[in-house]
């Protein structure tokens, strides 16, 4: 009871001192991400033209937090916000972007963020949703090119992007005595090019679409 009020003086003053040293390392994290945020928005804006998303804009927004919400990683909220088309406002990406444009900016932020990683494979699982034709191949093509840095594993339904692959893999379901599972088949030369026409084609793989795997294939 005695010492009652100087242990309470003590402890205000330690945490007057503690949020002091808080909002020092809080402003030092918040310059740090600023510079961070700047760079990574540039980086993977550059990736987007070759993804077929030439209008679209992308920034890292650092949003500041009230005091009561401070806490270990700040004292602000990260997040990634993007532009699709001119004159439209910057918004929350996974509220503007569709589905097929999302899966691009994925795609764009992995490779930017597998230039600075040491990860030596990369796994995409149907990065190709909601997207088709011309689109379809332009991540087919930009995967391609990231295959010749890093073992790239893709998980594909498109074959525009199953074609650009160095291997190809069939992967099925087999039910045996009450119990299913899982097979995964190597495919050789010709069976690649088949399982390219049935994505083309559908049940029946025709001539016309074995040739046109071959063209996609590169002959």
């Amino acid at each position: 009871i005695d010492a009652g009020a100087g242990d309470l003086e003590a402890a205000e003053r330690a945490a007057a001192q503690t949020l002091q040293s808080f909002r020092l390392a809080a402003g030092e994290l918040t310059a740090a991400r600023a510079s961070a945020a700047t760079r990574l928005a540039t980086a993977i804006s550059d990736e987007l033209p070759p993804l077929r998303l030439e209008r679209a804009r992308m920034q890292v927004a650092l949003q500041p937090l009230p005091e009561a919400e401070w806490g270990p990683e700040g004292a602000e909220r990260v997040a990634f916000e993007v532009c699709t088309n001119p004159g439209q406002p910057f918004g929350p990406l996974a509220k503007i972007a569709s589905g097929g444009e999302l899966s691009r900016f994925m795609l764009g932020l992995k490779v930017v963020l597998a230039r600075v990683g040491d990860a030596a494979t990369l796994i995409f699982d149907e990065v190709d949703a909601g997207i088709g034709g011309a689109t379809a191949d332009a991540v087919g093509e930009r995967l391609a090119r990231l295959g010749r840095e890093r073992q790239v594993l893709v998980v594909t339904h498109a074959p525009q992007v199953a074609a650009r692959a160095d291997h190809h893999y069939s992967v099925g379901k087999r039910v045996t005595s009450g119990r299913t599972r899982v097979e995964v088949h190597e495919l050789g030369q010709g069976e690649r090019r088949d399982e390219v026409a049935r994505m083309l084609a559908g049940a029946e793989v025709t001539d016309a679409a074995r040739a046109a795997a071959a063209s996609l294939m590169g002959g």
